[in-house]
């Protein structure tokens, strides 16, 4: 049995944290925390229940510091679906997140892009999400925009910030797939038809289980690739963690400017 409870009173016991903001960290995008002053580290095994990253790009680890004097609390590793998590372990740190009294999360992840005027490189904010995991029904999923998933007001922020930092940010909207194979062509046309512009096999329970707790949501994808059929390019796990990093110092930058103007 899950003990949320028991997590929160581990975390806080281990790392004194009081703080507001929590940021979800994709694959190969980890850097981030190595950025946070005054760190206090938490190994994933040292939390009681506390499930296990097992994905390259994913260290394992929850990172309590500083930025310019605003506590934060970094999760560097995310798990899947695919891994053989149930949603509701999938969705253990935002739930943990709560209880410590965390009321904005940014969430980020690794994405492939579906829209040739996005290529590897680009960051978007997200503006709505879709699950096509099909787990529930053949229908098409529904599109999910706006509050209590999209924070209209962060994302607002961040559009501010990037233009300060004379950074490109994108806007679209998120599919979820199943994984860990990578879609085929004809699935990416069918999640282009229904108006999705990235793709990845996260990020979603994420959103979901954040504003279903009345957290304000902001979810930022870096595009690592052009998803199947939209490039000739053989799809490599490598490609993803090799652009992330190279994203890495604008992505750093975006954050941490979001974070303080939050």
């Amino acid at each position: 049995m899950i003990n949320i409870d028991l997590m929160a009173e581990q975390v806080f016991d281990q790392s004194g944290f009081g703080g507001r903001i929590a940021v979800v960290l994709g694959s190969g995008l980890g850097g981030f925390a190595d950025g946070l002053s005054d760190q206090k580290i938490i190994p994933y095994e040292n939390i009681p229940d506390y499930p296990r990253a097992t994905v390259e790009g994913h260290s394992g680890e929850l990172v309590a510091g500083s930025l310019d004097g605003v506590e934060v609390l970094a999760a560097k590793g995310r798990f899947h679906y695919y891994e053989g998590y149930e949603f509701d372990e999938i969705t253990i740190p935002v739930r943990l997140f709560s209880k410590l009294g965390i009321d904005h999360l940014i969430i980020t992840n690794s994405s492939g892009s579906m829209n040739k005027d996005c290529p590897p490189g680009t960051l978007m904010a997200i503006m709505g999400h879709m699950d096509c995991t099909y787990r529930h029904s053949a229908a098409d999923p529904k599109l999910f925009t706006g509050s209590p998933y999209h924070n209209p007001i962060l994302i607002e922020v961040a559009q501010s910030c990037a233009s300060d930092l004379e950074l490109e940010l994108a806007t679209g909207n998120y599919c979820w797939t199943l994984g860990p194979s990578y879609e085929t062509p004809a699935e990416i046309e069918d999640m282009q038809r229904l108006g999705g512009d990235v793709v990845g096999m996260s990020t979603v329970p994420e959103i979901i289980t954040a504003g279903e707790l009345g957290m304000k949501v902001l979810t930022i994808s870096c595009l690592t690739n052009y998803a199947a059929g939209i490039s000739p390019k053989l799809l490599t796990h490598e490609e993803v963690i090799d652009t992330a990093k190279k994203a890495g110092e604008k992505f750093t930058s975006l954050l941490k400017r979001i974070i303080s103007e939050v």
